[in-house]
């Protein structure tokens, strides 16, 4: 890793720590996910499935989990289609650092310095890939548990409480491969200039903590 200058390290460490630092804590203390919009949304899908059982014909219910499992699924196919351009990226570095090199303000990488980036882009993207198949696993195992469950009734009441278990931990994998897809926006920036991969960590994290704890939208869910 001698290609890699210190800048280049710093700059690994701000993204490792914008990354992981943001889905700790996000995640794992309940006094900060409680005041997030995913936690809102996760009462509102126990809700939702509770207001199922009422209802005889649940046509409705699964084509919304439908439409979930849409979005979920062509994010997965995109990240494969991501994966096999970085891959192609790999075995034609010469190319890619010709482009990067013509680029304002890039500092052009050596061989080394070029597979690393790439490297760490096709762990991102895995990282995604992985994640929203298994949320779209968790959709598709939701859609039959609401199709399962009776009208109504104490066992009716377990059975809301199990799709919405699946639908809540569906949507918290769908949530982590999409923030895969943010930081590997951010990873981007580091083919310019490890500042460019900074300044792109620093932005992701800050949209991030915006959407789900300052937004409009956070705040409208929580009315409800």
């Amino acid at each position: 890793m001698q290609s890699l200058g210190w800048l280049d390290w710093v700059a690994l460490a701000v993204f490792a720590g914008c990354w992981i630092g943001y889905a700790t804590l996000v995640d794992r203390v309940p006094a900060i996910r409680a005041r997030s919009v995913i936690a809102t949304m996760d009462g509102h899908r126990q809700r939702w499935m509770h207001a199922a059982l009422a209802r005889d014909n649940r046509i409705a219910d699964i084509a919304a989990i439908g439409n979930l499992m849409n979005s979920t699924g062509f994010l997965a196919t995109t990240s494969i289609l991501i994966l096999g351009g970085l891959v192609a990226m790999l075995g034609a570095s010469d190319i890619g650092r010709r482009v990067v090199a013509v680029l304002p303000w890039s500092r052009p990488p050596d061989e080394i310095a070029w597979e690393v980036k790439i490297v760490l882009l096709l762990l991102i993207f895995v990282i995604a890939f992985f994640e929203l198949t298994w949320a779209l696993r968790q959709f598709n195992y939701g859609s039959i548990v609401i199709g399962a469950m009776p009208a109504g009734g104490e066992a009716g009441k377990a059975d809301a409480d199990a799709a919405a278990r699946l639908l809540n931990r569906a949507a918290r994998h769908f949530n982590d491969g999409l923030r895969s897809y943010y930081f590997g926006l951010a990873a981007l920036a580091w083919v310019m200039h490890p500042i460019a991969f900074m300044a792109a960590s620093l932005f992701v994290l800050r949209e991030l903590h915006r959407r789900e704890f300052r937004s409009d939208v956070r705040d409208a869910v929580r009315q409800v």
